[in-house]
């Protein structure tokens, strides 16, 4: 196993007057990785090491106070900042660590070299990967199991079964009818 590093939260907002910030996790062991004491590293790197001097949680929400970060403008001030440990590779069948999928090449099922992984971004309704395709076109890919069946890092590479349109090589493949300058939907109506 490698090791690397591993973003847990991202500081979100601050929260009250006394230096407390909201989280956006990135952690399925919050409890574990955000306990007080917990000492965290951060990106950019200048902007730590920071401590976990207490914690809570709020309608699902988690917060912190860090040492060292008394007031608002302080809490404001590491916004944006990541919290990062060093982690080994994930052992679980079907979760994947960013760190893991970074470089991974991208194929369809018949083999066709598509892209390379670029990174994962987290959006509210599923991750996403972030491919660069073969001609450079960035294109973004639910990561979700109809999309992507097939990871796998020890051969470095993922499979894709795209929808048609979603990656840019296919969108400039399709057939699709544009209107000519100054003509409208209601000129053809007529």
């Amino acid at each position: 196993m490698t090791s690397s590093r591993l973003t847990v939260a991202r500081i979100g907002k601050a929260h009250g007057l006394r230096g407390e910030v909201a989280l956006e996790l990135r952690t399925d062991i919050p409890e574990d990785r955000l306990a007080v004491g917990a000492v965290l590293d951060t990106e950019p790197a200048d902007r730590g090491p920071l401590t976990v001097t207490r914690n809570r949680v709020s309608n699902g929400k988690w917060y912190v106070q860090l040492d060292g970060v008394g007031d608002r403008s302080a809490a404001e001030a590491l916004r944006g900042v990541e919290l990062v440990v060093d982690a080994e590779d994930s052992d679980e069948e079907d979760a994947w660590y960013a760190h893991e999928l970074a470089d991974l090449r991208a194929e369809l099922e018949d083999g066709t070299v598509v892209g390379t992984v670029k990174g994962l971004e987290h959006l509210p309704a599923h991750d996403v990967l972030v491919l660069e395709e073969t001609d450079g076109a960035r294109t973004l890919v639910p990561f979700v199991t109809a999309i992507v069946p097939t990871v796998d890092v020890p051969g470095g590479r993922i499979v894709l079964t795209p929808p048609g349109g979603l990656l840019a090589r296919d969108a400039a493949n399709l057939d699709v009818a544009l209107p000519e300058p100054g003509e409208t939907d209601a000129e053809e109506r007529g």
